[in-house]
C-alpha cells in the first residue's frame, strides 16, 4: 500500500503469518574472559517474523545462561510454545497489543521476549518505510563504541589495549573483578602503556564484595588512574552494595547486572543508588522497555549507556537504533560484531572499528543471513 493511502487514512495490513527460529554460530577473534564466564563464539538464536505481505523481520538472542539465566532450549521453548501462539495472526500496525501479549504471554525470558520484540520492531518501521532509530527519536545516525579488554594477565591485557589503540579507538573497557590486588595491578599497567589521552571504563561484573571495591576503587583515585566509571562492581541484587560503593568513591558507578525491568531501573534511581544505568535489550526484553527506561532516567536526570551480551549484528543493531535514537544515551559499549572473525549478517549497522553508523534502509535495515 502507498504513502497516499497512509495520507488518506486508510490502515496498512501487515499480518504476522509465522515465526521461524534459527540458530548462527560466529567464531570469536579471541577468548572472551570476564569474572563470570570464558566464551570463544557467539552462538545465537536467529527469529524470523513472516507476515502475509512477505515482509521478514529479524531478531537475534543470546543464550547468556550466566546473567540472564536463558539457555538456547529455554528461548525456542519460550518463542515455541508461548510467544508464536499469542501473536500470530496479529497486525504489526496494531503495535501496542502485540508488546502487551508479547509480554504479558510468559514471565520473565527476557531474551526470547528481546529477540521477537526487536523483529516486530524491525517489521514497524519496514510498514512505514522508515529506519527504526528515526521512529523512535532520531537524535543522531553515528555512534562511538569502545571495545572490551578481557581480564588476563596484566601484560597480555596491556597488549591489547595498545592493539586497540593503534585501530583508533579512544575508549578502553577493561574487565576486573576476578582478584581485587591483581586487579589493580592491571590497571595501573594499561594506563601507564596507553597514557592518559584514552579513557578507561572498567567492568568488575559483580565480582568484587562492597568494601573491597570502595578499597580498590579509592586506590585508582589515590594513583590517580583517572577511571571513566565502574561497571557493576558488587552482586546484581545487592542494591545497599551497589549504593554503598556510589556514596563512597569519586568514580562514576554504573548499574548493569542490577537492572533488568523499568522497575528496576526506578529502585536505582530513587534511591540513587547509581550514577549512571546500562542498558541492554537482552535484560529488558527488548527496546519496548529500553525506551521506558530512557525515559525514566531523564526525569532523573541520570545519563544512560546501552551495552549488548556477546551478540552478532541482528540484535545489536537494534541497540545502535536505540542509541541513535535517544539523547540520554551518552556511553556506547556495542563491540560484539566487531569482536567476531566473520560477519554473517548482510545490511544492518556498519562498524568502522570504533565508528558505528546506520544506513537508511526500512527498520533495522537486515538484508539476509548466510546461516
Amino acid at each position: 500500500m502507498s504513502i497516499d493511502n497512509i495520507r488518506e487514512g486508510r490502515s496498512i495490513i501487515m499480518k504476522i503469518k509465522d515465526i521461524k527460529i534459527k540458530q548462527i554460530s560466529v567464531p570469536l577473534n579471541t577468548p572472551f574472559k570476564t569474572a563470570l564466564r570464558t566464551v570463544k563464539s557467539v552462538e545465537d538464536i536467529i527469529v524470523e517474523i513472516y507476515t502475509d505481505t512477505g515482509n521478514v523481520g529479524f531478531g537475534e538472542a543470546p543464550p547468556t545462561g550466566a546473567i540472564t539465566g536463558d539457555t538456547t532450549g529455554a528461548i525456542k521453548g519460550a518463542i515455541e510454545d508461548h510467544i508464536k501462539k499469542s501473536i500470530t495472526g496479529m497486525d504489526i500496525e496494531n503495535f501496542e497489543s502485540i508488546i502487551k501479549k508479547l509480554n504479558g504471554c510468559i514471565v520473565k525470558n527476557t531474551s526470547a521476549k528481546a529477540a521477537v520484540d526487536i523483529a516486530l520492531h524491525d517489521l514497524y518501521g519496514q510498514l512505514y518505510k522508515a529506519p527504526l532509530y528515526k521512529l523512535l527519536g532520531g537524535f543522531r545516525k553515528e555512534i562511538t563504541t569502545d571495545i572490551t579488554i578481557s581480564v588476563n594477565e596484566p601484560e597480555e591485557m596491556v597488549k591489547d589495549s595498545i592493539k586497540a589503540i593503534k585501530k583508533g579507538y579512544k575508549t578502553l573497557k577493561i574487565k576486573v573483578g576476578v582478584d581485587s590486588k591483581k586487579d589493580l595491578e592491571r590497571i595501573k599497567a594499561i594506563r601507564q602503556a596507553v597514557g592518559y589521552d584514552v579513557d578507561l571504563r572498567i567492568d568488575a561484573n559483580q565480582g568484587w564484595k562492597p568494601k573491597e571495591a570502595v578499597r580498590v576503587l579509592k586506590k585508582m583515585e589515590d594513583e590517580n588512574l583517572k577511571i571513566e566509571l565502574v561497571e557493576q562492581p558488587v552482586t546484581a541484587c545487592d542494591i545497599e552494595g551497589l549504593k554503598l560503593v556510589t556514596d563512597n568513591v569519586s568514580i562514576p558507578v554504573l548499574a548493569d547486572e542490577s537492572v533488568f525491568s523499568p522497575g528496576d531501573a526506578l529502585k536505582i534511581l530513587q534511591s540513587r543508588a547509581a550514577d549512571l544505568i546500562n542498558i541492554k535489550l537482552m535484560k529488558t526484553g527488548g527496546l519496548h522497555n529500553a525506551l521506558k527506561i530512557c525515559s525514566l532516567a531523564e526525569i532523573y536526570g541520570i545519563e544512560c549507556m546501552v551495552g549488548c551480551m556477546l551478540e552478532a549484528k541482528v540484535s545489536v543493531t537494534a541497540a545502535v537504533h536505540l542509541a541513535c535514537a535517544k539523547s540520554v544515551i551518552t556511553k556506547v559499549d556495542l563491540d560484539g560484531p566487531v569482536l567476531c572473525r566473520e560477519d554473517p549478517i548482510e545490511g544492518g549497522a556498519v562498524f568502522n572499528e570504533s565508528k558505528i553508523s546506520l544506513p537508511d534502509s526500512p527498520g533495522l535495515g537486515i538484508k539476509s543471513i548466510h546461516y
